[in-house]
């Protein structure tokens, strides 16, 4: 709650109109395009599986991808961001509960949807007391959405199912070396070792990823500050 107290409320009031907007398009995402691009993966003679594949990359690179990669240039405090994660967490979790979920990228296996919502709030909202500048938060949240996401593509373009290989693996390497340079020689090991992390089986990435990669991150900002050095 302390903690909490230490944002000023004018940059509550001041995030206001952009989370707002945000939290539309995040929504459009979420119930409309993603939906779309479900429908035309099967219109291209895709599985149900692989159409639901290419929904949830979708959002990971429209929804949570991009809202990450626009909160150091729109962002003044965590909270809002925050609290519409938690938000969208809540509106994927209870179609879940209720038995209802949205076919078009919901899996009846796992709720992996609702812990990358979960996985996006969380690290925004404890990394921003570290670093105001919301990079040291982002960066995990960016491998995890976009690294994540294009692996998953590719692997669902060759393979047409949800599932591990390593094509897919050198296509997350390449995008996570060139995300995790936005923080020096940390970020690009960051990004080279989460690559392989999401690699494992029968674990959530969308939780290993950012977990594995934060942990680096901050290992190196506290104890070799010089390999964080482009951030500042």
């Amino acid at each position: 709650m302390q903690a909490i107290l230490q944002v000023p409320m004018e940059s509550i009031y001041a995030d206001m109109p952009v989370f707002a907007g945000l939290a539309v398009w995040n929504l459009f995402v979420l119930f409309v395009l993603s939906k779309k691009v479900y429908e035309f993966a099967l219109r291209k003679g895709r599985s149900i599986n692989s159409s639901m594949y290419f929904s949830r990359k979708a959002i990971h690179f429209l929804a949570g991808g991009l809202t990450a990669m626009l909160l150091p240039f729109v962002a003044h405090e965590p909270i809002l961001p925050s609290l519409m994660a938690f938000g969208l967490a809540i509106a994927t979790y209870v179609p879940h509960k209720l038995n209802r979920r949205m076919y078009w990228f919901q899996d009846p296996e796992n709720i992996y949807d609702v812990d990358f919502t979960l996985s996006w709030g969380l690290i925004v909202f404890f990394t921003w007391y570290i670093d105001r500048t919301f990079w040291l938060g982002v960066i995990p949240v960016l491998f995890m959405a976009y690294g994540d996401g294009i692996t998953g593509i590719i692997r669902n373009l060759k393979y047409n199912k949800r599932t591990k290989a390593w094509e897919g693996t050198a296509g997350m390497l390449v995008l996570c070396i060139i995300i995790g340079a936005k923080m020096g020689t940390a970020g690009i090991f960051a990004g080279i070792v989460c690559s392989f992390v999401e690699r494992i089986e029968n674990v959530d990435d969308n939780i290993t990823v950012p977990a594995v990669s934060l942990s680096i991150l901050l290992g190196a900002y506290y104890y070799f500050p010089s390999f964080t050095s482009a951030l500042y």
